[in-house]
């Protein structure tokens, strides 16, 4: 096919995706989760070694996992496989934009910054899918340090994602659902090699839910981009 200049019906769905975070229970055709699998199982990988291994649930596992999910929160048994933490995000950009998030998700369910408690509850909606009625988790081997399989879990994931928003689907990746590996291994029967780094939702978005009404903004390219010799690009609107 010749290069065009022209936008293809791609550009559309890459930026119309977002994170649904209230879903509607209908399941999905098993015609559509495969066609999602197959485009996600398209997405490239180092030396094409496909390093994913995902876990789907639906129906009763689904309800069941969820379950097990709440109960290891409320009993802080968090067992995460790779850490997460804001004081990672150091001081300045980073945390500002993950505040940012924050705040605007919060504002969007009419939750206060002072309301601790429906923060919290909000926040254990993840460990509940937000009402979808599929659930994919998505394991790695250890490959060394695991950034690797870890930067092929992701390029897999957006096909995954963006597969769904081709469809007229929605999902949302969590990373919550990665801070209790240990209760999704022994619910799934997934071996100790392979390690959770995090999970989505998808299904079919609540299009009413005040939660599905945001998208949220990305930095300018300037802020991102830095072009060698590449002329007229940051110029262009």
């Amino acid at each position: 096919m010749p290069p065009t200049s022209t936008p293809s019906p791609i550009t559309d769905i890459v930026r119309s995706r977002y994170s649904v975070r209230k879903f509607l229970p209908t399941p999905l055709s098993p015609s559509d989760i495969r066609g999602v699998l197959e485009d996600a199982q398209a997405a490239p990988s180092n030396c094409n070694t496909q390093p994913w291994t995902v876990h789907v649930v639906s129906g009763a596992a689904r309800d069941a996992l969820s379950k097990e999910l709440l109960k290891a929160d409320e009993e802080k048994r968090f067992s995460p496989d790779f850490s997460f933490s804001y004081a990672d995000f150091g001081e300045g950009t980073y945390i500002d934009r993950a505040h940012n998030h924050a705040a605007t998700v919060y504002q969007s369910v009419g939750i206060s910054r002072s309301d601790q408690a429906s923060r919290y509850a909000h926040a254990r909606e993840n460990l509940e899918f937000f009402g979808a009625p599929h659930a994919a988790f998505l394991f790695m081997p250890a490959f060394g340090d695991g950034v690797r399989a870890a930067g092929d879990i992701g390029m897999y994931a957006q096909n995954f994602l963006l597969s769904l928003t081709a469809r007229g689907l929605g999902g949302i990746p969590q990373t919550m659902l990665g801070q209790y590996a240990d209760t999704v291994r022994e619910f799934l029967n997934v071996p100790k090699g392979l390690k959770l780094l995090f999970g989505i939702s998808f299904g079919t978005a609540d299009t009413t839910a005040t939660v599905n009404g945001f998208h949220m903004g990305r930095a300018p390219l300037e802020q991102s981009v830095v072009l060698h010799d590449t002329p007229g690009v940051l110029n262009e609107q």
